[in-house]
């Protein structure tokens, strides 16, 4: 940490250093919001002529790096609910990119694995993904890239650091008091 005056101004840089409270959570979360909601329109738009959607992209790259998975493992992966990714595997079984079949070790588990089509489709899905951080990252230096990674890795970080101390002390995540 560098000296302060007795103002409370950085001796380095002449600036006075701003306090976390100081900066406004709201317009943060806005902020990050808005964006991830404009990057998932602009991977949907741009995964349009793979025939999938939103969402879908994530089980069928997941898969082509696991193999086989089950639906309870894909969800937990991909971070959602068991029934969702139910209704998104049933989805992607019926337009031919997935197909479940019983684990050939454990015959109660169902299995989901991807069909040629799926296997087919993941470089098309890499693509559409380049293409979408191309652009939104247009305008910004490697560095100034580099550096929104690793903010945005820190807040995740601290976003879910304070969700198991919260389930400690007996408290429901907020979002189930909404």
């Amino acid at each position: 940490m560098g000296k302060k005056h007795k103002d409370g101004k950085d001796a380095k840089k002449g600036k006075k250093k701003k306090s976390h409270e100081d900066v406004s959570g709201a317009g943060l979360a806005a902020a990050v919001v808005n964006a991830a909601r404009s990057m998932r329109t602009v991977l949907s738009r741009n995964l349009l002529a793979t025939g999938l959607y939103a969402g879908q992209d994530g089980v069928i790259l997941a898969l082509s790096e696991a193999g086989g998975l089950t639906a309870g493992a894909l969800a937990a992966r991909l971070g959602v609910k068991a029934p969702t990714m139910t209704r998104t595997i049933g989805r992607l079984e019926a337009q031919g990119f997935v197909e479940r079949r019983p684990d050939e070790t454990d015959g109660r588990l169902t299995m989901v694995h991807l069909t040629e089509a799926g296997r087919s489709s993941v470089d098309r899905i890499s693509e559409a993904g380049r293409l979408s951080e191309r652009q939104a990252a247009e305008g910004l230096s490697e560095k100034d890239v580099r550096h929104l990674l690793k903010l945005l890795r820190t807040m995740d970080e601290n976003l879910h650091v304070s969700a198991p101390e919260a389930a400690e002390n007996g408290a429901k995540p907020v979002a189930d008091d909404i």
